[in-house]
């Protein structure tokens, strides 16, 4: 690598290693209930139609991350495999 390349690349991984050591931490004790409430409150909000009053913009927040979390299963479940086609049964 060239002195350049390592020059434009520190600042930037060292900004992502700040945020990846905040994002990818597993939850503290403490944000258990806030998640089980947050859930709670989903629910009451799909119950009560509040789903019909979304802007576009939070649909689409709400799709994005929901997509997210479907993809980390997903590659939860190909490093469980161990490969990308079916089980070793």
């Amino acid at each position: 690598l060239s002195a350049a390349a390592l020059a434009y690349s520190r600042p930037r991984l060292a900004t992502f290693w700040s945020y990846a050591k905040v994002e990818l931490a597993p939850p503290t004790p403490a944000e258990v209930p806030q998640a089980i409430d947050s859930m709670r409150a989903m629910v009451r909000g799909f119950q009560t139609g509040r789903l019909a009053q979304l802007t576009v913009r939070e649909a689409l927040r709400n799709s994005l991350v929901a997509t997210e979390v479907l993809m980390w299963f997903y590659i939860g479940e190909i490093i469980g495999k161990g490969g990308l086609i079916g089980y070793n049964v």
